[in-house]
């Protein structure tokens, strides 16, 4: 091959690569658009609908950490931090190894976490409603998960084991959180579970995470455990319908 040709070839080539990377740059952005898009609407949609109001407090938000290392993390698997992934990496995480109808159990790497679910009864809380008719407090705080209507279902309990170490997750980090999703089957009926427990790359942070969907507007929550100890959650709600 002639020396012209092969220079010709080489920038032929060196262009096509280029391209091929400009495409596949576009179609992320492209992904974080639509996803971004979509969720917005669905707001809309909510707030539109929703003809009472939402005592919901966003101070638990995504958007309101400080912490540059953990938002970085969260913002690698969430919905909350979805328009913050670009150029995240994946985090480690440990697989889910049981599961029913009312728990879940993740096993791996000497961690071990089971989140279980119990029945709401509504004798033994105190119920506010607006107008008489929409659910909007329960034991006089806001709650998520089937928002504006009796929930069913509670978490009951979060078990955390770390190299045999209990970690101790606060039943308040948890009593306003109702109607949990375990798992799903999706269009080929293969159970799976939206849910996952995650390990920063320092190894020094576990995140336990739940995405828990309904009509009214689903929630999600993030359980942060650092050093071994409970240190905060996030929550993002009112999306993915």
């Amino acid at each position: 091959m002639q020396p012209a040709c092969m220079d010709a070839c080489l920038i032929f080539s060196s262009l096509t690569q280029e391209i091929l990377f400009l495409e596949i740059m576009i179609m992320k952005n492209m992904r974080v658009f639509l996803l971004i898009v979509s969720v917005s609407f669905v707001n809309i949609v909510f707030a539109q609908d929703r003809d009472f109001p939402d005592y919901r407090s966003k101070k638990e938000n995504f958007l309101r950490i400080q912490d540059k290392d953990i938002r970085s993390d969260i913002a690698s698997f969430s919905i909350g931090g979805m328009d913050e992934s670009m150029g995240k990496g994946t985090l480690a995480s440990i697989p889910a190894t049981k599961y029913g109808s009312d728990f879940i159990t993740f096993s791996g790497s000497n961690i071990q976490v089971t989140i279980t679910a119990g029945s709401f009864d509504a004798s033994k809380h105190k119920l506010q409603y607006y107008n008489k008719e929409h659910l909007v407090k329960i034991d006089t705080k806001p709650y998520y998960g089937k928002y504006g209507e009796v929930p069913q279902t509670t978490i009951a309990n979060i078990t955390v084991l770390i190299d045999k170490d209990s970690v101790v997750i606060p039943p308040a980090a948890y009593a306003d959180l109702y109607e949990p999703d375990f798992t799903y089957r999706d269009a080929t009926g293969t159970v799976k579970s939206y849910n996952k427990v995650m390990i920063s790359p320092d190894k020094k942070k576990v995140y336990i995470y739940m995405l828990n969907r309904d009509n009214l507007g689903s929630y999600e929550v993030t359980w942060v455990i650092q050093d071994k100890k409970y240190l905060r959650r996030v929550v993002d709600f009112g999306f993915l319908k």
